[in-house]
């Protein structure tokens, strides 16, 4: 029948996107279809198309003789691992996936349907940024796109993947969303490209420099995954999934657990003689979490805390924790942002907190002071103060000061407090504190060196332990190492019905 034969043709139109040359092209890159990357995404025969058909509306600068069916962008819905997300994926090879208003209409419904319907959105980034030819109306389709980010925020996850270019404007959507993902070597992301850059400050950089995914994982901190290409890209983003409810009513799911012994001998030993001696917080999580279920996040940026997702007896948990064996753990400007942030996505996705504190405290110097260690700081304490979910804390070793406050500290409403015997919770270090309390008796003994010492031991004999905060129900229990996972199962499940009532306002103003 000739009008099954003509939606054919259609069909098959549409499929080509920009032509088989075009298509040579995107692969001679390194780099896959949008169609392509969304058969490795979705579950196979999964996934409908929603839009397939629609084309531009401009007739401006010959663009009414340049005609491609799905005007550059595949949209649609289909499942990861049986569970239904939302998807769009930009299709380079028509127009250099630019966006023109029909583009960023066909965004704006699947947008609207994820949050209709409860589902996650998976955002495919591949563009080569406003469509110039439709002027203005290209413009206001991307701040259309940044408004339902925006709605859409702590309502369903949201996830970017950059796999091409991100310039302009096109970077603020992935930027609003809950975690951007980066192939390595064949994505970028910018505000201004490198030309602007040489004409205006005279900076000579590449696009890679300025903003590939090594860029902007280990420097920036704007993506949270590099990935060593578009196929462990993909691969992360569903292993991601995995943590993560459908939206902000519902649970994570929760992955079959056999129990057995959950004593974990080795953390008994793992905590080093010498409290100035660094130690890996990651032996620590991977002994504490299901086997091999750890997932850092930002793996590269702000080092000295680590964050990620892992499950707890096959329960998500979020984990947040310092890290002794870079700078010593110490919280910084970009550690306390990329913990805070981190924090308020599991708060509002239901998602369990464990914290695990050595902190000798704040990194002091005019460059933190100067870059707002004050205000980035009080992020991590607005985070956690905020959370609703369950939270519990281990001190392992250091909780000094400020630090000791703003790391899910029993007073800022942590549901749960551990300490191990090795946790030293006191104002500062035994030597700074022996230097200030007892400063007039060893400049005045026969040998301050000594005094010193000795005032340096009577101090940690009182106060570099977790006994005086156990004494005022500050911990709730001082742990064995080896028992900290039976606790935390037994703690998460204790607190799985845990339930809030927050004072009524609109929102609450965090020093941003």
């Amino acid at each position: 029948m000739e009008k099954i034969a003509l939606l054919k043709e259609k069909i098959q139109e549409a499929m080509k996107g920009g032509g088989d040359k075009r298509i040579a092209d995107q692969h001679k890159k390194g780099k896959l279809t949008a169609r392509e990357r969304l058969q490795l995404l979705l579950d196979e025969g999964s996934f409908e198309e929603i839009g397939m058909l629609v084309t531009h509306r401009s007739y401006d600068f010959g663009m009414e003789k340049e005609v491609y069916p799905g005007d550059g962008v595949v949209t649609g819905y289909g499942t990861v691992n049986g569970r239904l997300v939302y998807v769009y994926s930009q299709d380079f090879t028509v127009f250099g996936g630019s966006l023109s208003e029909t583009h960023a209409e066909k965004i704006v419904k699947i947008m609207e349907l994820a949050m209709q319907n409860g589902a996650p959105v998976v955002g495919l980034n591949d563009s080569g940024g406003a469509r110039i030819q439709e002027g203005v109306v290209s413009l206001g389709g991307y701040a259309d796109i940044f408004y339902r980010n925006v709605q859409a925020s702590g309502v369903v996850p949201q996830i970017s993947a950059i796999l091409g270019p991100c310039a302009g404007g096109a970077v603020y959507s992935p930027a609003i969303t809950d975690f951007i993902l980066m192939a390595e070597h064949t994505s970028y992301m910018f505000v201004t490209g490198p030309n602007v850059v040489k004409t205006v400050t005279h900076e000579t950089v590449t696009s890679e420099e300025l903003g590939g995914a090594h860029t902007h994982a280990s420097k920036s901190g704007v993506t949270h995954f590099a990935c060593a290409n578009e196929v462990a890209c993909i691969s992360d983003i569903k292993r991601l999934l995995s943590y993560m409810p459908q939206n902000c009513e519902d649970n994570a799911p929760v992955y079959d657990y056999e129990a057995g012994n959950e004593s974990r001998p080795a953390l008994d030993n793992i905590i080093p003689e010498n409290p100035n001696q660094p130690y890996d917080i990651k032996d620590v999580i991977q002994e504490l979490a299901d086997a091999d279920s750890f997932m850092e996040v930002h793996k590269d940026f702000a080092e000295s805390i680590v964050v990620g997702f892992a499950r707890m007896g096959g329960r998500s948990i979020g984990v947040v924790a310092n890290q002794p064996a870079y700078l010593a753990g110490v919280l910084d400007n970009n550690s306390s942002r990329k913990s805070a942030r981190f924090v308020r996505f599991c708060d509002a996705f239901n998602i369990p907190l464990l914290v695990v504190v050595d902190v000798p405290g704040f990194l002091p110097g005019t460059d933190q002071e100067w870059n707002g260690i004050i205000i980035n700081g009080a992020k991590l304490l607005y985070a956690l103060s905020e959370a609703t979910v369950p939270k519990i804390t281990v001190i392992t070793r250091k909780a000094y000061g400020g630090a000791y406050d703003v790391m899910n500290s029993k007073h800022i409403g942590a549901d749960l407090n551990y300490a191990w015997p090795t946790a030293e919770i006191a104002v500062m270090g035994a030597k700074g504190a022996a230097e200030i309390i007892f400063k007039k008796e060893i400049a005045e003994a026969a040998d301050p060196a000594a005094k010193l010492k000795e005032k340096e031991a009577e101090y940690i004999e009182k106060f570099a332990n977790p006994y005086a905060a156990a004494a005022r129900g500050y911990i709730d229990e001082v742990i064995l190492p080896a028992d900290t996972r039976t606790k935390l199962i037994k703690g998460f499940k204790m607190l799985e019905n845990k339930v809030v009532k927050m004072p009524k306002r609109k929102h609450g103003n965090i020093p941003l």
